[in-house]
């Protein structure tokens, strides 16, 4: 199931040891609305196996500052609690699956 991640949620979500997938969106954007159920399939896929969430800008307004997201929909992969990979814009849920795969 999708984390929802807040501004309070967000380090300690980083601090396990699995890699961590978080989708920047907003509810005003139609692209994030398309990109969400696969964002969800993605989430049931990878359970125990990797961390997936959600966080909306408009609510985490110092993480949208401190990654520099400057679109939404913006997917940022973490391994190690660092930011390692990311997509722009909405895509296709087989680019997660590679991408989050290739941090297991």
């Amino acid at each position: 199931m999708e984390i929802k991640v807040t501004e309070q949620n967000f380090d300690e979500l980083l601090a396990g040891s699995q890699p961590v997938m978080i989708d920047f969106g907003a509810t005003w954007c139609g692209p994030c609305k398309a990109l969400a159920p696969k964002i969800e399939e993605v989430a049931a896929e990878f359970e125990g196996r990797a961390v997936v969430g959600a966080a909306d800008v408009d609510e985490c307004p110092e993480l949208a500052a401190r990654f520099r997201i400057r679109s939404v929909p913006t997917v940022l992969f973490f391994k190690g609690g660092q930011p390692v990979d990311k997509t722009v814009g909405l895509v296709a849920k087989e680019t997660l699956t590679e991408k989050l795969n290739a941090l297991l």
